[in-house]
């Protein structure tokens, strides 16, 4: 590939009700639909709406040429809609190695919750830290590289020498920087402590050799101010807050 140009999902109902069960206290995070099916706020569709107007605004030189995107709800739709606002022509594919982290028993809990319902879970993250910890049915940072590893790999040879927007979750754009940047354990979780990849915002790598990668933009969401649309940061990956 040429480019990636990377974007986490518009707000979904989910990182809303998560908010929301954390500040209140609560265990249990009230979301009936399982995470695959978990759509859009409304907000998050505003967000996808304005990133369909930076789409628009690329010129045909530095416009993505192909989509990839989770196969999760909340991510199809952001794509969806971003290319039909954008006027671009394309149809995702979607590839389910760019799906959410999988948090196993974890799932639904908040902070609160784990350290209340799986105590030695909770200790367990402590002293692993987030990058090697897996819960019980679930998946690590390190399995997430992974598949990821694996299916860059795959794009590679199937998308070679074009620009490649990838529509997916905040954990896998930052996990796409860590392969493609060489970064460390301690880099990556660093930087997303500092700089929590926001909703609908746009990440661009640009290749500068045959494995070399530059980053040419880190979450930028100008595109929201300028039409109007929220700008949101919700820690998706809530198995993953700094401990």
């Amino acid at each position: 590939m040429a480019e990636l140009v990377l974007v986490r999902h518009g707000e979904s109902v989910g990182n809303v009700a998560a908010t929301r069960a954390e500040r209140a206290g609560a265990e249990v995070i009230d979301l009936a639909t399982r995470d695959a099916d978990t759509p859009l706020s409304r907000r998050g569709e505003e967000q996808a709406e304005a990133l369909g107007t930076w789409l628009r605004e690329q010129p045909d030189g530095s416009a993505p040429q192909s989509v990839w995107c989770s196969p999760y709800v909340r991510a199809v739709q952001t794509a969806t809609i971003a290319l039909r606002a954008g006027g671009r022509d394309l149809a995702p594919h979607l590839d389910e190695r760019l799906r959410d982290r999988e948090l196993g028993i974890l799932d639904l809990l908040t902070t609160r919750g784990v350290e209340a319902r799986y105590p030695a879970e909770a200790a367990r993250r402590r002293h692993l830290g987030k990058f090697y910890y897996r819960p019980p049915g679930g998946e690590s940072w390190a399995d997430l590289v992974l598949r990821v590893r694996a299916f860059l790999g795959d794009l590679d040879r199937a998308e070679d020498g074009r620009r490649v927007l990838l529509v997916a979750h905040d954990a896998v754009i930052m996990v796409v920087r860590y392969v493609c940047e060489g970064l460390t354990e301690h880099e990556v979780l660093d930087l997303g402590r500092r700089t929590p990849v926001r909703n609908a915002a746009v990440t661009r790598l640009v290749r500068t050799g045959a494995a070399a990668w530059t980053v040419a933009a880190f979450n930028d969401d100008g595109h929201l101010a300028r039409e109007g649309a929220p700008v949101t940061t919700h820690p998706g990956d809530r198995d993953a807050l700094p401990h």
